[in-house]
């Protein structure tokens, strides 16, 4: 799992994603084991990392089951990891790494 989690961190990272996070959900009671948010510096910056995104991942067997896109926000479920691509202005907005960090804490909801 870690060597998955550590491939899209690289390809966020090479591609200039910002901020990239990483949260272990695996002994949470969350619907995934690991989620990852990465910032953007746009929606064509956004549509690039996804393009990356699939074409490394789906040739190492990645299954993308869902993506949800929109010009601010991406999310990308692969069924057991959650990639959320977001811009500077969305990630401040919705804070979803305090809300992780906080089922972290309590290891609650």
């Amino acid at each position: 799992m870690q060597e998955r989690i550590d491939n899209i961190v690289k390809i966020l990272d090479d591609k200039k994603a910002d901020f990239i996070e990483t949260f272990d959900m695996q002994n949470k009671d969350y619907f995934v084991k690991f989620v990852v948010i990465a910032t953007t510096m746009g929606e064509r910056h956004a549509l690039s990392l996804l393009d990356d995104l699939k074409t490394n991942l789906k040739s190492k067997g990645e299954e993308f089951l869902n993506i949800e896109s929109s010009e601010e926000w991406t999310a990308i479920d692969l069924g057991d990891i959650l990639i959320h691509l977001m811009s500077e202005n969305y990630r401040q907005k919705y804070n979803i790494e305090d809300f992780l960090k906080t089922l972290n804490k309590d290891n609650k909801f």
